[in-house]
């Protein structure tokens, strides 16, 4: 059971976020503020577990509150909850586990609460945080520490592996064994996709307890959930970090590099999992998205280069945006570079001749005209 402490400086928003709390289950309200100062003296009196925290109250921010309670508390987990979408950044600063933007969906709140638990695990265990990741982004992996450099948990084989994947992707909600056997063995016999899940389950718990990962695997009724026990997941802090670039009016460049450098490629990239597809256009449409919000950014801060470099990622992933394509021809026209400009022209055509067997758009052709024209 999670305890949480809930502050905000109206009663009908406090009501809500504790309904929709309650629908999580395996959460207690520990207390309700609509003073931030006397929820951070209640801080000091009745520990729980993680704070929902508003920002725009009268006396104290959620900011100011927010750094108090650190004091107080260094490894809290807070989560912001707020109708102002400009102070994401300095929430990511001071290391809040999520933020969140009202009014609040139920989807966002569960991966918040998620992420409190995984937090919460890592805390009552005891000691560091934990030494070994989950990766989903450019493929699916767990490292683990291994002297000079991480190592990777093997698979005794593939089928493990992807029940261990789609166990995470379901964040640690608990996934009924038929929906697992629809997704994993949607064309074999009820019983013997039965008997192949049981299986891997127990190749997937000797293995944990071989490699003395703390994870574990909760049976629940008729399904099953992964406990993660405070493991890092990079898909759902990246979506966190696109989240906060797409809700400010602003992006803030300091987040480009961050998100740049957790994109390893897409989710579940090279495993072949039907029931991953979904999730992967989402993310991808979701970084696509940030990109070319940072990409507006730094055209309008006149920061050329940059700007192109969001351009080339976007058509990296998505190599068949002509618009983003003209776009990039003419940020590179507007510095000079015409060898750039025809090298992403040729790139445009290869690849809408050569992998979807359709010529180019007109007013792509009409560009390249020009080029041609002022050579």
């Amino acid at each position: 059971m999670i305890r949480v402490l809930l502050v905000d400086d109206e009663e009908d928003a406090l009501n809500l976020l504790e309904i929709l709390l309650d629908r999580i289950g395996d959460v207690e309200v520990a207390g309700r503020h609509t003073n931030p100062a006397r929820a951070v003296e209640a801080l000091r009196e009745s520990p729980v577990d993680a704070v929902f925290l508003d920002n725009e109250m009268p006396g104290m921010s959620g900011m100011e509150a927010a750094r108090k309670m650190r004091e107080i508390r260094p490894e809290l987990p807070i989560v912001f909850t707020t109708a102002y979408s400009e102070y994401a950044v300095e929430a990511f600063e001071i290391q809040s586990t999520d933020y969140l933007l009202k009014p609040l969906a139920q989807a966002r709140l569960e991966n918040a609460v998620s992420r409190i638990r995984q937090a919460v695990s890592g805390t009552r265990a005891g000691g560091d945080p934990p030494d070994f990741a989950i990766r989903c982004l450019g493929g699916f992996s767990i490292t683990m520490p291994g002297g000079d450099r991480p190592l990777t948990l093997p698979w005794k084989t593939n089928k493990e592996k992807e029940i261990c994947a789609f166990l995470v992707h379901h964040g640690e909600k608990h996934a009924d064994s038929a929906l697992i056997i629809e997704a994993v063995w949607p064309e074999h016999d009820l019983d013997k996709a039965r008997t192949y899940l049981y299986t891997c389950l127990s190749y997937l718990r000797k293995n944990f307890q071989q490699h003395d990962l703390p994870m574990r695997i909760e049976k629940n009724g008729s399904g099953f959930a992964l406990r993660l026990n405070g493991a890092p997941v990079d898909a759902p802090a990246f979506e966190g970090l696109l989240d906060g670039i797409l809700s400010a009016e602003t992006p803030d460049e300091r987040l480009y590099d961050r998100i740049n450098g957790m994109y390893r490629g897409e989710y579940m990239e090279g495993c072949d999992y039907p029931w991953a597809e979904f999730k992967k256009d989402t993310i991808n449409a979701k970084y696509l998205r940030a990109l070319r919000s940072m990409h507006h950014h730094f055209r309008r801060q006149g920061n050329g280069a940059l700007a192109e470099d969001c351009l080339r990622r976007v058509l990296a992933i998505a190599p068949d945006s002509e618009s983003d394509g003209r776009e990039l021809i003419r940020l590179h026209l507007e510095t000079g570079n015409r060898s750039g400009a025809l090298q992403v022209y040729r790139q445009l055509e290869r690849f809408m001749n050569n992998e979807l067997g359709v010529g180019l758009e007109e007013e792509t052709v009409r560009l390249y005209r020009q080029m041609e024209g002022s050579g």
